[in-house]
């Protein structure tokens, strides 16, 4: 007899991500959608997004119906995925019960310091004695401690594309720790679903944008990952746009090689990084990655280019915010911390055109 699948709760269901998650989990192999939670638990799943319940009845005899968190019932779930918001997140979080696995895509738990984090999103933490259990989800660099962890806290979406170059290549003393330069670009759903005039079509529509100028909330975050690897103290400069897509990211990186470091030495390390890493992928010499690469699918795309400045060099990360960037890799966490193959529910090829 094969054993029971184990039971999910998706919090926040109806945002960008939630909604990812949903699509992706509704076809996974090893986990049963008990529990959809949202804020917006009037509205009809299968009025509103037919396709998802349509792909689910196949799967796993459709999707339990939206309600609100204090109506859930936790008893029956094994794990939690997480997609609500900064703040709302760890306040829930907080109280559940405490067998119970979380992988929570907000922020709240990816700072291990919580007067950085007050100083970052503008309010005292809500759980502050969790944040010592909780691991840093990048899932190609701690899968480990993931595997054990109940809690695990997903980067976010400019992170996960900038430390997927930068850890290996600092860890490897290949770049001076100052003057990195991170120059970053995001689809629109980026910013959450929630209405405001600076999203609207006619707002975003023909027109890019940065935004955050030289104080964005994930820079402590980056930091404070690459200052665990590397020799020298790391501090960076970040820039992200608004672009007028809806998803997708691409993250341009000028760094400073160190002595006796080239762009095929870079490339070398990144590739001996990752050879076992299903979902990143290191390009050959003069290929140039889009975002229309890695549409719909849980890869990350990796180059590396000489810069006609001397002791320079161009990295490039692409990603789909929606999935690598969030969704797709809470779920790449969530097998790993059930036993899974990492790539189970995630294999399925970037969409094109």
């Amino acid at each position: 007899m094969s054993q029971a699948k184990p039971s999910l709760a998706l919090l926040g269901a109806t945002g960008y991500t939630g909604l990812e998650a949903l699509r992706l989990l509704s076809a996974h192999p090893h986990f049963a959608l008990r529990t959809l939670v949202s804020r917006r638990a009037d509205k009809n799943l299968a009025q509103d997004f037919p396709t998802l319940v349509q792909g689910a009845q196949g799967a796993q005899g459709g999707l339990p119906p939206l309600q609100r968190a204090e109506e859930a019932d936790w008893a029956g779930c094994d794990a939690v995925l997480s997609a609500l918001p900064h703040g709302s997140a760890a306040e829930l979080l907080r109280e559940l019960p405490p067998q119970l696995r979380v992988v929570d895509m907000s922020a709240d738990f990816r700072l291990k310091d919580k007067a950085l984090y007050a100083r970052c999103y503008g309010r005292a933490h809500a759980a502050p004695h969790l944040l010592s259990e909780a691991v840093y989800g990048l899932s190609e660099w701690n899968r480990e401690a993931i595997a054990d962890a109940r809690l695990v806290a997903c980067p976010g979406c400019y992170p996960t594309a900038s430390l997927l170059l930068l850890l290996p290549l600092l860890r490897a003393q290949a770049l001076a720790s100052e003057d990195i330069i991170i120059d970053a670009k995001s689809g629109v759903s980026g910013a959450g679903r929630a209405v405001a005039e600076e999203r609207l079509f006619c707002e975003v529509g023909e027109s890019a944008q940065p935004y955050a100028l030289g104080s964005h909330r994930h820079v402590p975050e980056m930091e404070q990952a690459l200052n665990a690897v590397a020799a020298a103290p790391v501090q960076l400069t970040f820039t992200p746009h608004l672009l007028p897509m809806n998803r997708g990211e691409i993250v341009t990186i000028y760094a400073r090689l160190a002595p006796g470091q080239t762009p095929d030495s870079v490339r070398d390390i990144l590739r001996a990084q990752y050879e076992t890493s299903r979902f990143v992928r290191v390009l050959e010499e003069g290929a140039v990655a889009s975002t229309r690469q890695v549409r719909g699918s849980n890869y990350c795309l990796l180059g590396v280019y000489a810069d006609r400045a001397a002791q320079r060099v161009i990295l490039l990360s692409v990603l789909d915010n929606l999935v690598k960037g969030a969704a797709g890799q809470a779920i790449q966490n969530l097998n790993l911390m059930f036993g899974f193959a990492e790539e189970a529910g995630l294999a399925g090829a970037p969409l094109f055109p």
